[in-house]
């Protein structure tokens, strides 16, 4: 997919961070969007912000988690578009703690949105994809999965995100495949940033009140969001640059998207520890002041 302008492009998470960043940029290219977050107000002052540059746009609340709203959100887009070229699935939240400590609820949030909302995603989307292909030869498509160098590997006190994204590089990996089985004129791309500031380490903020624990966070917990809202906000990469890297990636028809390829050594020793049968290797293990300080406020 090659040519932008004019095309119609489906972004959820699209009221801050990556989501907000990939409709600025396709504004900038010309696209006609469908704004998808469950911030309703952002979400309108975003969608506000592009129609003033002239772009067109429908914006719609969504909870990625929902089923029906992301039917809803598929509904929408092809009653005002018509068709879908490119799709963002990207709304995501984080939380953090020792494994054993996560709360059914904290399961339940942090996998509906950055697994399930996926799943919704490519389930309801790619087959509408490929009946707008069968309506045009020279259709192009292209589905753009968010999920993290977590995916990849599997640093302490980040279970629950770690899993979830973990799961969306196979899914989206799986997705890949499929699309080629069927000969079908749709790419798959699988976004896995490293630390970029964007307000992931504030995704509390959204969690929907059902989802809410009763009791006080624990040390762990309190370590890990420490911990992330550090990282996150000293990230050398902008989200407006990965927005940049991941429109190149499209345009390419490049599978695997990273922000930086520093964490990538990481990933090597985890394949090769797989691959040799070696025990999981230490994420910390040229950073040990890291560990020891991660294992200190735990003591604490």
């Amino acid at each position: 997919m090659n040519d932008f302008h004019d095309k119609v492009a489906v972004i959820t998470g699209a009221a801050s961070g990556f989501g907000l960043e990939f409709a600025r940029l396709g504004a900038r290219r010309g696209m006609k969007l469908v704004l998808a977050d469950v911030q309703q107000d952002l979400l309108e002052q975003v969608a506000d912000e592009l129609v003033q540059q002239g772009a067109q746009v429908l914006a719609v609340p969504c909870d990625v988690s929902k089923a029906e709203q992301v039917q809803l959100l598929a509904d929408q887009t092809m009653e005002r578009f018509g068709v879908v070229h490119l799709q963002f699935n990207n709304a995501g939240v984080a939380s953090g703690g020792l494994v054993w400590e996560n709360s059914a609820a904290d399961w339940d949030w942090v996998l509906g949105v950055n697994l399930f909302g996926v799943i919704h995603g490519v389930r309801i989307f790619t087959p509408l994809m490929l009946e707008c292909a069968k309506h045009d030869p020279a259709y192009r498509g292209h589905i753009v999965n968010t999920a993290s160098v977590a995916g990849l590997q599997n640093a302490p006190t980040m279970g629950i995100y770690n899993v979830s994204k973990h799961a969306v590089v196979s899914l989206t990996e799986t997705l890949f495949q499929d699309l080629r089985l069927v000969d079908a004129p749709i790419g798959a791309s699988v976004l896995c940033p490293f630390f970029v500031p964007t307000g992931i380490h504030q995704s509390e903020r959204n969690r929907p009140t059902a989802m809410r624990n009763g009791a006080e966070p624990t040390t762990s917990q309190r370590a890990a969001q420490a911990f992330s809202e550090k990282a996150v906000v000293s990230g050398k990469i902008s989200a407006a640059q990965v927005a940049e890297l991941t429109f190149d990636a499209v345009r390419e028809n490049r599978f695997y998207i990273y922000s930086e390829s520093e964490p990538l050594s990481n990933v090597r020793k985890r394949m090769e520890n797989v691959i040799q049968q070696h025990n999981p290797y230490d994420p910390y293990e040229d950073v040990p002041h890291v560990r020891e300080l991660l294992k200190a406020k735990l003591k604490r």
